[in-house]
């Protein structure tokens, strides 16, 4: 059976833009039914589109991704998934961002230390700069919250004539939906406002 060219990228959320990395995989003629792309974050591995991929993966394929970060952000599951698919599945990998990360060449004791050895400082690296984003998310919310900036939907006020209106509509002589739009609130709204 002939050897295939899969290319994996991933991005963080879904309005972030995977363009760079398609038009890596382009350089490597990798056909468009071979790319997977997951939408989601680096935490862990549990992606649909990777699980996929993992599972049609086959000795002698090879796996193209843009950076290894785009594998992962978690350096004890990058090392893991890493062995998974050169040891156990015995595919090869080449991380287009970093040479060195190219399992096809150097496959001798030092080709495969040097590798190893790249690998895991650049899984470090990787879940080193999720730790960063998470503490600077945490910062910029508490530094938000220090200038009084309020997260969350803003708390709706209750209309002058709110206790008027859901009188009459306790009375039914309001349908919801009539009560609704005199005080020109939105379902959620005005079930929210007889609850507090």
């Amino acid at each position: 059976m002939k050897s295939k060219v899969f290319g994996y990228g991933r991005v963080s959320s879904k309005d972030q833009n995977i363009e760079r990395q398609l038009l890596a995989f382009k350089e490597y003629k990798i056909d468009e039914r071979d790319i997977y792309i997951d939408k989601q974050s680096g935490k862990d591995f549990d992606r649909s589109n990777y699980n996929v991929l993992k599972n049609v993966l086959r000795e002698n394929d090879l796996l193209v991704i843009k950076s290894i970060d785009r594998l992962g952000r978690n350096y004890n599951m990058i090392i893991e998934e890493w062995k998974d698919i050169t040891k156990n599945i015995k595919a090869d990998i080449v991380v287009i961002d970093m040479p060195l990360l190219d399992t096809r060449n150097n496959k001798d004791l030092l080709g495969t230390f040097i590798s190893d050895l790249v690998l895991q400082i650049l899984s470090y690296v990787a879940e080193q700069e999720r730790s960063f984003i998470k503490q600077r998310q945490k910062e910029g919310i508490e530094n938000a919250k220090n200038k009084g900036i309020k997260f969350g939907r803003p708390r709706i006020e209750k209309p002058s004539n709110f206790d008027m209106v859901v009188n009459k509509w306790k009375n039914k002589e309001l349908k919801s939906k009539e009560a609704m739009e005199i005080l020109g609130l939105k379902p959620n709204s005005f079930y929210n406002l007889l609850k507090r």
